[in-house]
């Protein structure tokens, strides 16, 4: 057993189906527990947008206060470091003699920099990686991380009858924390006053999950998924995997108890279809790394695109021609959260009627959406672009019929005042005014 050990909190902000903190746990005599805000988050970033937003942040926040209570009811404590990770444990490495340093598996392309680099810089220090942000480990794969397919259908084919662990509880005894150690937390950003539906933490998540399988909306989930309003007819589990509240491994575990118990129709099965999609976009992410944010996809295929400030403004405030986008894009910048069918429509509209590079409007859900994670947002942007995983090339969405099929009577677009429609251009290609 190991002297002391480093537990970097990630987006794995919870203690029940935490195997990473518990194997980091059982291997030490003291245990330190840090979690890092990187102050980038709040900066713009290169695509006019921010990494973190303001109902993210406020969801995070609520999140973090919650790890720290139930760390405290087990008598350990958490460290929270307003720096980058890689500044943060890089620090903490020279100024004390620790042994090991866990984390969850870290999908992102700049996590996995920053952990490399630790690795080469602190050779005698052992760096842990434990999968808990997914369904399956990557030992139990049936390929290579290297021989990923390249659309979600052959993926699925080959995984969806894979044994899945069953989800561990949380501990009730933990190591203490490092004898003398400053436990002083960084001051952290306030949050900002949205309104936003979900509220951070495990404890809100495991609710949530106890709720929505205490009721019938999983055996009817295919039937009402696509609609645009509704907190019932979709599962609303994503805020809280994005930030680890809850594990993939919890839903499955609560779908395969519900579908035993209660029922198991098409509407259950897609919910675990849903959830192997969520897995293929984390794989994708740890296979493509920094060619997950390049311009040309995964495939290579170039674009034809541009960067339009009036175009890009407009859509991102709901200013555009099209109401069912204007609606759903005051949604989005409102509450933070968008159906899977509104993401869709906002997202094709922004590749083609806008003719716009995708990665901007990437970025600006990277900034809007409180369940934004790596993976799934990039992921699903290249496959809409037609760079990414999907066999067809492209998806152009008709608005119109869009709106007809899912917003027959225009209450979705009257709620969010959509029908306030304005001009794409006020001017033309050569810089000249566009008359009304």
């Amino acid at each position: 057993m190991q002297g002391i050990t480093l537990f970097l909190f990630t987006n794995d902000l919870r203690l029940s189906d935490n195997r990473a903190l518990m194997q980091a746990a059982a291997s030490c005599k003291y245990l330190v527990c840090v979690y890092c805000v990187d102050p980038a988050w709040f900066k713009p970033g290169r695509y006019q947008s921010r990494v973190m937003g303001d109902h993210r942040w406020g969801f995070l926040k609520e999140s973090i206060q919650h790890l720290e209570s139930q760390l405290e009811e087990r008598r350990q404590k958490l460290l929270v470091r307003r720096q980058s990770p890689y500044q943060a444990i890089e620090q903490m490495l020279k100024a004390h003699n620790i042994d090991a340093v866990y984390r969850s598996r870290n999908m992102g392309y700049q996590e996995s920099v920053y952990w490399q680099s630790l690795k080469r810089n602190f050779p005698t220090v052992t760096f842990h990686e434990v999968e808990t942000f997914t369904l399956f480990h990557q030992n139990d794969l049936p390929f290579a991380l290297d021989e990923l397919p390249e659309t979600f259908t052959r993926f699925r084919k080959q995984v969806e009858n894979l044994p899945i662990t069953e989800a561990a509880t949380a501990p009730d005894i933990m190591p203490g924390p490092m004898p003398g150690l400053n436990y002083s937390s960084d001051r952290l950003p306030a949050k900002a006053k949205t309104s936003r539906s979900f509220t951070g933490g495990e404890a809100a998540a495991a609710e949530h999950l106890r709720h929505y399988f205490s009721t019938m909306q999983p055996a009817t989930y295919k039937e009402t998924r696509n609609a645009f309003q509704g907190w019932e007819n979709s599962t609303k589990f994503s805020p809280w995997l994005a930030q680890g509240c809850l594990s993939a491994r919890q839903i499955f575990q609560a779908l395969s108890d519900y579908e035993s118990m209660i029922m198991a129709n098409e509407s259950t099965y897609w919910i675990r279809f849903e959830l192997l999609w969520r897995e293929y976009f984390q794989w994708y992410a740890l296979k493509h790394g920094v060619r997950l944010f390049s311009p040309r996809g995964i495939k290579e295929k170039c674009r034809l695109s541009c960067f339009y400030p009036e175009r890009f403004q407009k859509w991102c405030a709901g200013n555009t021609p099209w109401p069912i986008v204007n609606a759903c894009m005051k949604e989005l910048k409102d509450t933070g959260y968008l159906s899977n069918r509104g993401r869709q429509i906002v997202a094709s509209c922004f590749i083609h009627e806008l003719g716009m590079d995708w990665r901007y409007g990437a970025a600006w859900f990277e900034q809007q959406l409180v369940d934004y994670d790596v993976g799934s947002n990039w992921g699903n942007w290249q496959y809409l672009a037609g760079v990414g995983a999907d066999p067809r090339g492209c998806r152009h969405f008709d608005l119109d019929k869009q709106a007809r099929q899912y917003d027959p009577d225009g209450s979705y677009i009257h709620r969010w005042e959509g029908d306030k429609t304005y001009p794409l251009d006020s001017v033309d290609a050569a810089d000249w005014p566009i008359m009304p």
